[in-house]
């Protein structure tokens, strides 16, 4: 049975009955307003680990636009029923004060991975990330953590931040998970209309097309690409840039893995993707 606990107190008296029992625990943390690609990250946990806790919690730290997170969609109770579906053992959805508690005053900063592109684009958002993951880490006592791969330079932050602090949880990147037509599962997907819906995917047939290019060692690959996701209706492309997989910086030569990063804004909403090239 899925159980919802609120306070950091209880879920610990639990994991540690679970931990003393021997059995691994898997935490997949999210903000909510759940789809398909969180559910594959909580089967991927329930695949490896005797015991999963996802959590949910928008957290007010990483957002550097108030809109946004007035904005941001809080579907609990369907979110409860989704994850009932799936089996995990606790949602753990603390309130605000559970998490920053009154004189909350540290703030967990990574350099190099997390400064370019979205570190850019949106200050002080991957400070808010890297202080509630070590935050979720720390109260979940979680053996092994659960990312989307979409949120590409996310997760290599989560993995520098266990890294350097010698934090004991093995961070797993799972693959994206695309709509029939390309569009790279998002909460964010919800507020396009109709006609947006239609034109995003239109930026991953791009980015496809330009990492062909790239590896067929075309010039202006990333320009034609961003071009193309204008002329399909896009608003405006803040970047498409292609990076170091691991590090971020930029590209060069192919003898390491890359990665083709993309944000662009379409409709008011912003979208993100990434594929590897």
């Amino acid at each position: 049975m899925t159980v919802i606990i609120r306070n950091v107190v209880e879920l610990r008296a639990l994991v540690l009955g679970w931990k003393a029992a021997g059995e691994v625990v898997g935490v997949v943390p999210t903000m909510g307003a759940l789809h398909d690609g969180h559910l594959s990250l909580a089967r991927a946990a329930k695949a490896e680990c005797e015991r999963v806790i996802v959590t949910i919690f928008v957290n007010p730290k990483q957002f550097n636009n108030p809109d946004d997170l007035k904005k941001y969609p809080r579907t609990e109770e369907a979110d409860a029923a989704l994850l009932r579906t799936v089996g995990v053992d606790v949602i753990f959805a603390p309130l605000p004060d559970e998490v920053y508690p009154s004189g909350f005053a540290t703030v967990v900063s990574v350099s190099g991975v997390a400064e370019p592109l979205e570190g850019a684009l949106r200050p002080g958002h991957f400070d808010g990330v890297a202080t509630v993951v070590s935050k979720l880490f720390g109260m979940t006592m979680a053996d092994r953590a659960y990312f989307g791969q979409k949120d590409w330079q996310q997760l290599q932050v989560v993995k520098r931040l266990v890294r350097d602090l010698n934090i004991p949880v093995w961070v797993v990147g799972c693959e994206t998970i695309r709509e029939a037509d390309g569009l790279a599962m998002s909460s964010r997907n919800a507020r396009l209309d109709a006609v947006a819906r239609a034109q995003a995917p239109a930026l991953y047939a791009a980015m496809m097309r330009a990492a062909q290019a790239v590896r067929g060692g075309q010039a202006g690959a990333l320009e034609a690409c961003a071009a193309e996701v204008l002329a399909a209706g896009f608003d405006s492309v803040e970047y498409i840039e292609l990076r170091d997989a691991s590090t971020l910086g930029p590209a060069e030569g192919m003898e390491r893995p890359l990665r083709l990063l993309a944000a662009a804004w379409l409709g008011g909403v912003r979208l993100i993707d990434n594929i590897p090239v």
